[in-house]
């Protein structure tokens, strides 16, 4: 189960993502109220969830070139921060 998230596409993540923080708030919920059968599912669900979650920033991450000129053009800006000089 743990590397069956990279199959999925961009849409079916976020169903996914939906899905397991339902089933993360459920099982919280349940642990207050009554009893849980396995209390190791909450951090195998928060596991699951930071997963995908690390999948989705990757999908949507811009190229290296786009940040690079973001980057540049940030810096050429009167009276934006700058960098220390280290010694």
């Amino acid at each position: 189960m743990k590397n069956s998230f990279k199959e999925l596409k961009y849409d079916e993540l976020l169903a996914k993502r939906e899905e397991l923080k339902k089933s993360y708030f459920d099982l919280r919920f349940k642990a207050i109220v009554g009893h849980v059968d396995n209390p190791v599912q909450k951090r195998v669900l928060r596991r699951q969830i930071a997963r995908i979650e690390t999948i989705i920033h990757r999908a949507g991450k811009p190229d290296a070139k786009a940040n690079g000129a973001v980057a540049a053009a940030t810096a050429a800006v009167p009276g934006a921060a700058r960098p220390r000089a280290t010694k």
